[in-house]
């Protein structure tokens, strides 16, 4: 467009002009994808199907690849997936190389596991005749979404808007090379959603009926019910890609069960936490927070935190804290140096002083050094919440039972560092023998001094970090002042903006049951 015409548009026809501009801000800001450009992590091994699950009957391992197989004698009745159960997908660049021997097949992404194998959601679908391969269809939903050669924006309202078209399907349909192998590339950035083949881009959609689309999900692979069909895949790789438009990402991370019935409840207390930032973030048209969680301690998915902007942890600590190996405290350092927040909760705030101990110093701020730091269980009265900082917004002072450790290690000097919830332990709480846990003479020693509680860390190189030392009990989920803290807190470690009023929840009696460890596993 020339200026002078662009002039004109802007004088004449502010409203459309502004329009046009936000539209081409939003093209811009999802960039343009090269056919060559993706390079993944291995998601399958080659050998087994280790992070897969499906029906064993359909699916094998043979020559390097993943087979799924239906024959006269074994058909299916119904479309059934190989389900990858290492995490899920949002924002993504994959690739593969797939062979078909008759039928349809299709890669779902972003989609919901309906049970028994049965997926729903976005699919790059690929065929062994000549009108779908690269298409983008919805199973159990919408239906064909964007036929090949197509660039087609979808409306709040379900309306398809054609673009330039990006080829005569028939043309493109040369660049696939039937009963071969071919490459694959799915390209998932926020709404828009691009399939190449061979490095052919065959389709790409601008989903914005945010009621019905999907911005994350499970990744499966199909067999389709009808005639007798083969596919093959091999070459999986998954780069996952920053998720942009100012949204961002929260990895939470559950450890394993140690303790007693309602004692550390990682996994209940994670997910509880998860759910009340998807209610109240996930009403918006595109969600500024996107959250997931690994349970069992330190994610078997090799790209969990390739996207990350804040890793939570809430697990058992010292000498077995999830990221003590070597090269995981190296991985979380380089994320950390990045910018990315760090935010641990009780037990995990405990790290070794020569392993781990410098490194959380740099991260939070601050950690529960043994023979310096205490953890008993005391009432908190007398609370003091930092009245400034966004994480307290929505927050009273609140009391609660609990094993809140005090007298942390924090940064020397404090530059970053925010005291977000203080209070004055009973001095009983200061007697106990000397161990690596209860006592020492310097505890001993500040007997009705105000101690921290939880605090948060701006680091000068950018990112945040967030501790918390309560936490034990599970039923303090309960209590709204803590729990808003919480979530503040989570929210301020991404680098969000935290609502003035805090982040609002409720949790009923059935929510705080759900997802607890139904065994008592013996302690640590």
């Amino acid at each position: 467009m020339s200026a002078l015409l662009l002039c004109y548009v802007l004088r004449h026809a502010p409203r459309w002009a502004a329009v046009c501009l936000l539209i081409a801000g939003v093209a811009w800001s999802l960039g343009p994808v090269r056919a060559d450009d993706a390079t993944g992590v291995p998601i399958f091994n080659g050998t087994s199907l280790e992070g897969w699950e499906g029906r064993p009957e359909l699916w094998r391992v043979e020559d390097g690849a993943i087979v799924g197989e239906t024959t006269a004698a074994n058909p299916t009745k119904a479309n059934s997936f190989l389900i990858w159960r290492q995490g899920l997908v949002d924002d993504f660049d994959l690739t593969l190389r797939y062979r078909l021997t008759g039928g349809n097949s299709g890669i779902q992404y972003r989609s919901r596991d309906l049970g028994d194998f049965v997926v729903g959601g976005y699919q790059a679908d690929f065929e062994a005749g000549a009108n779908y391969s690269g298409i983008l269809y919805e199973e159990k939903g919408r239906g064909i979404l964007c036929q090949r050669g197509e660039r087609i924006t979808i409306a709040a309202d379900g309306t398809k808007l054609a673009g330039d078209p990006i080829g005569d399907t028939a043309e493109l349909q040369k660049a696939i090379t039937p009963g071969g192998w071919n490459h694959y590339r799915i390209v998932a950035r926020g709404p828009k959603l691009q399939h190449f083949i061979n490095g052919q881009l065959m389709s790409e959609t601008l989903d914005e009926q945010a009621d019905k689309r999907a911005l994350q999900g499970i990744l499966a692979l199909q067999v389709h019910a009808g005639p007798p069909m083969k596919v093959e895949f091999k070459d999986i790789r998954l780069k996952r890609l920053p998720l942009g438009e100012g949204r961002k990402k929260l990895v939470l991370i559950a450890g394993r069960a140690s303790h007693g019935p309602g004692e550390h409840e990682h996994r209940a207390g994670t997910m509880l936490v998860e759910r009340c930032l998807d209610a109240h973030f996930g009403g918006e048209a595109l969600p500024r927070l996107t959250t997931e969680v690994f349970t069992g301690g330190w994610p078997a998915d090799p790209t969990a935190f390739d996207n990350a902007d804040a890793i939570f942890f809430f697990a058992d600590g010292g000498n077995g804290h999830p990221v003590l190996q070597s090269h995981r405290l190296a991985q979380i350092d380089a994320l950390a140096k990045r910018g990315v927040g760090i935010a641990c909760l009780h037990y995990a705030v405990e790290v070794p002083k020569e392993k781990g101990g410098p490194e959380f110093l740099n991260w939070m701020g601050g950690y529960f050094e043994p023979h310096w730091s205490v953890n008993p269980h005391w009432t908190l009265a007398k609370t003091e919440l930092a009245t400034a900082h966004p994480i307290v917004r929505g927050v009273k002072p609140f009391e609660t039972e609990d094993e809140w450790y005090y007298h942390m290690r924090f940064r020397d000097p404090p530059e970053g560092l925010t005291l977000i919830l203080t209070a004055v332990p009973p001095d009983a709480t200061r007697e106990r023998p000397d161990g690596p846990h209860s006592n020492n003479p310097s505890v001993r020693a500040g007997k009705g001094s105000r101690e921290a509680l939880a605090w948060a860390y701006e680091r000068p190189g950018g990112g945040r970090g967030f501790g918390c030392t309560g936490a034990h009990f599970h039923r303090n989920w309960a209590h709204d002042d803590f729990r808003t803290m919480m979530l503040n807190a989570l929210v301020w470690t991404a680098g969000l903006d935290v609502p003035e009023g805090g982040v609002v929840s409720t949790v009923t009696a059935d929510d705080l049951v759900a997802n607890m460890d139904d065994k008592q596993p013996k302690k640590n």
